[in-house]
């Protein structure tokens, strides 16, 4: 699986974990370059609390694109370390 955004990729992976319709890529599957740490936060009733990043790819930036749960609930367990991405970051098969 590739995350492709404004025409560069950001992530690629053999493996994602899939929930709820959101392929997570394992962190270390994502290219750090395009990924600065955003302030924004939510929370999900059975996963926890997550965390963002913003995406920035040739100095456009999609705000709050990618979240990740830095310590998910037990029942999420399986996205520990792992990333996943919205606001029209593609994720395709690749």
């Amino acid at each position: 699986m590739k995350a492709v955004w404004n025409g560069a990729v950001i992530a690629q992976t053999d493996e994602t974990v899939v929930v709820e319709g959101n392929h997570y890529f394992p962190k270390d599957s994502i290219d750090e370059q395009f990924f600065v740490p955003s302030g924004n936060h939510t929370v999900c009733s059975w996963k926890g609390t997550a965390s963002y990043y913003h995406v920035e790819v040739d100095g456009k930036r999609n705000l709050n694109a990618a979240w990740y749960y830095p310590t998910p609930s037990e029942a999420a367990s399986q996205i520990t370390d792992h990333v996943a991405f919205w606001h029209g970051v593609e994720v395709v098969a690749g």
